[in-house]
This record gives C-alpha cells, sequence and structure tokens, in this order.
C-alpha cells in the first residue's frame, strides 16, 4: 500500500488523531484527564448509537431521518413520566418505551417503504409530531429521574469487588488487556484464513503497526477510565449496538441488501430482493435507537424536558458524512462511522475546554461537515460513482 492509498484510506482516522493532538495541546492536557476521557463517551453516547442506525438510512440512497431528536424526546418523556407515576418495574418500563419507538419507525417505515413518501418530508413531519408529543407529555415542564434501578441500568459504572478499590477499578484495565488480546488474535486469524485461501491482503508490516496503534490506544483509555470511575456501564450498551450493526452491515446477507439499494436500486429490486421491506427495515432500526438514546440520555441527565434531544438528528447525519459514508448511498461503514462519530466529540469537547463562544462551535462543526462531504463528493467524482 503506497502513501498515497494509505492517506485516502484513512483520511479520517488521521483527521483525529491531529484534532486530538491540536486539542490536547490547546487546553493544555486537560482533554487527557481520566474525567474528560471519560466524558468523551458518556457525552456522546447517543450519537454513537443513532449513528448505527442513520447508517442504514443513508446507505439506501443518501436518505435520512429528521425525526429522531425528537423521538428521543418523546421516549425520554414517556420514560420520565411513567417513573414518576406509574409505580411499574423500570425494566418494564424500558421494555415499553423500546416498543413504543419501534412502532414509531414502523410507522415511518410503512410510509416511506410501501407508499414511498420521499424520506425527507416523512420524517420532518415526525420531527414535529413527536417533539409536540414528547411536550405534551411533559406538560412544559423539566421532569426529574430519580428511580435507582433505572439509572443504574444506564448511568451507573462496573464496580468489582476484589478487584476495584478507591486507588483505582482495575476491572477496566483488565477489560482493556482483553480487548487488546482479542483485536491481535483476531488479526492474526484473519491474515492466516485469507492466506490459507489466496485473497490479497493489506502489507503485514502496515496491518502490524495499526494493531499495535489500536491496542495501544484501547490500553491508555482504559488505564484512564480505571483512574477515575472505570467502566460506565452506558460503554456495554453503545458497544452492544455498535458490534451488533458492524456484524450485520458486513456479515450478513441482508446488511448487504442496504447497499445495493442505495447502488442501484432499481437493479436490486429486478434482481428479487424486497426494496420495501428494506427501508421498513431501515427506519424501524433507527426509531429503536433514538428511543434507546432516549432513555440513555434521561438517564445521564437524570430529567427530561421539552429541548431534550434538539439537534440530536444532526450530530447523528454529521458522524456518518465525516466517517466516510457517501451522501449518495450505498457506501459507509460501522467503524467509519464511529470514527466520524469520536471526532465531532473530541472538537465539541475540546472547544468546551477551551471555553469557545458557543455560537463559534457551531461554526466549526459546520465547516468540518462541508468539507467532509465536498471530500466525498469530489471522490466519486473522479472515481466515476456520481455525475
Amino acid at each position: 500500500m503506497n502513501t498515497k492509498t494509505f492517506i485516502k484510506k484513512y483520511t479520517m482516522v488521521i483527521a483525529l488523531v491531529v484534532v486530538f493532538i491540536l486539542f490536547a495541546v490547546l487546553t493544555q492536557g486537560r482533554l487527557l484527564y481520566p474525567q474528560n476521557l471519560s466524558n468523551l463517551l458518556l457525552q456522546n453516547a447517543y450519537v454513537l448509537v443513532m449513528a448505527c442506525g442513520m447508517l442504514l438510512c443513508i446507505l439506501t440512497g443518501g436518505n435520512i431521518d429528521l425525526s429522531v431528536g425528537s423521538t428521543v424526546c418523546l421516549i425520554g418523556a414517556i420514560a420520565a413520566q411513567m417513573l414518576a407515576t406509574t409505580g411499574l418495574h423500570p425494566i418494564l418500563i424500558i421494555l415499553i418505551c423500546l416498543a413504543l419507538s419501534c412502532l414509531i419507525g414502523m410507522w415511518q417505515g410503512f410510509w416511506i417503504g410501501n407508499v414511498h413518501i420521499p424520506p425527507f418530508i416523512c420524517t420532518l413531519a415526525g420531527m414535529f409530531l413527536f417533539r409536540g408529543f414528547g411536550r405534551a407529555i411533559l406538560g412544559s415542564k423539566t421532569v426529574p429521574i430519580t428511580n435507582k434501578t433505572f439509572l443504574d441500568i444506564f448511568a451507573s459504572y462496573i464496580n468489582i469487588p476484589g478487584i476495584d478499590n478507591d486507588e483505582a477499578k482495575w476491572s477496566a484495565f483488565i477489560a482493556g488487556i482483553a480487548i487488546s488480546a482479542i483485536i491481535v488474535i483476531m488479526t492474526v486469524l484473519n491474515r492466516a484464513k485469507k492466506a490459507k485461501k489466496g485473497y490479497k491482503q493489506a502489507n503485514a508490516v502496515s496491518e502490524i503497526v495499526r494493531t499495535a496503534v489500536i491496542a495501544a490506544l484501547v490500553l491508555y483509555y482504559t488505564w484512564k477510565l480505571a483512574h477515575y470511575k472505570g467502566i460506565p456501564v452506558m460503554a456495554l450498551w453503545v458497544l452492544a449496538v455498535v458490534f451488533l450493526y458492524a456484524f450485520i452491515t458486513s456479515k450478513t446477507a441482508f446488511g448487504r441488501y442496504f447497499y445495493a439499494v442505495g447502488g442501484n436500486e432499481k437493479a436490486t429490486k429486478l434482481s428479487g430482493i424486497n426494496t420495501e421491506r428494506v427501508y421498513f427495515v431501515a427506519y424501524t432500526s433507527m426509531s429503536l435507537l433514538a428511543g434507546l438514546s432516549g432513555l440513555l440520555m434521561a438517564a445521564r441527565i437524570g430529567s427530561v424536558n421539552g429541548d431534550t434531544g434538539n439537534s440530536f438528528e444532526m450530530d447523528a447525519i454529521g458522524s456518518c458524512f465525516i466517517g466516510g459514508a457517501s451522501a449518495y448511498g450505498g457506501s459507509g461503514t460501522v467503524p467509519g462511522i464511529m470514527v466520524g462519530a469520536i471526532l465531532l466529540g473530541v472538537i465539541n469537547q475540546g472547544m468546551s475546554i477551551i471555553g469557545l463562544d458557543n455560537n463559534w462551535q457551531y461554526v466549526v462543526k459546520g465547516a468540518v461537515l462541508l468539507v467532509a462531504v465536498i471530500f466525498d463528493v469530489v471522490s466519486n467524482r473522479k472515481t466515476g460513482k456520481a455525475g
């Protein structure tokens, strides 16, 4: 792999490293404090979760879901009011909320997939509808969440007696060692499998370096977490969603249908694939993850109000495009959008630490998104994917 190919393949990863180093310098190292690195995950958990669902929508042809921020508000409002007034067990309330978020997605998926209403129009209507319902349920008030079981399910930290103590939460670092070992083993086994089948693969040196860097970063991050409060339970929710969607999009036949629809919907339909079902699943999945994000946010903040989830759809969409998802559809990966989400998170956190005015924060995020989309469009034109 030559330098030009390497830079093109890992553009966003390189950008993430450069931005992280830049803000580490600008914040005089405060970005690297254990608390700030832990908050980097917690503050962007909803983005990481919703970006996975948004990717499926974008893959179908550059379509997006504008209603997810409002869905976050609505599901958070329902959860908060049920916790405050019904006396039902928190787990049952969580299941009810996730079921309702699925129904929202099925509603939109039906109109988009079966009736062929443009996704932009359908989800724009949903954005107003669900925000209005959410505010009506809240009665235009802020509803606090104090149920300990609910908070522990989403917003607590892992603490293993005998391993974790006041000095450090060693379970976090042990988990980091285990994850690093798995990454190394999987890389070795994958190379051996490809070599046995005679497949072309990346240069051994570049892959060893890449694996070593990833493993080192995992160890560094978990070391920092160990010296704060340990692994947040929210991280487990995020990892579960990320791994599930990475598996679906890369290892299953149905996952490839999303790419096929985005590449050429007419040809996909002629090949016997039910494109209506693909749209239906994409938007149902998106709303389900928006509902989960609503529960995560409600637990983390400890309350819900009418502005909860405001502009969350923009963060999810931005993460996908910054992470390499094509504005034309048919292209994008879960690891890529994770890089995009983390990049946005680092920019947000870095700007907050240095005290940059909120107005300029919007300017910076808008500029980053514009550059990412321009890069995608120019790259597609050079490779003949767009006019």
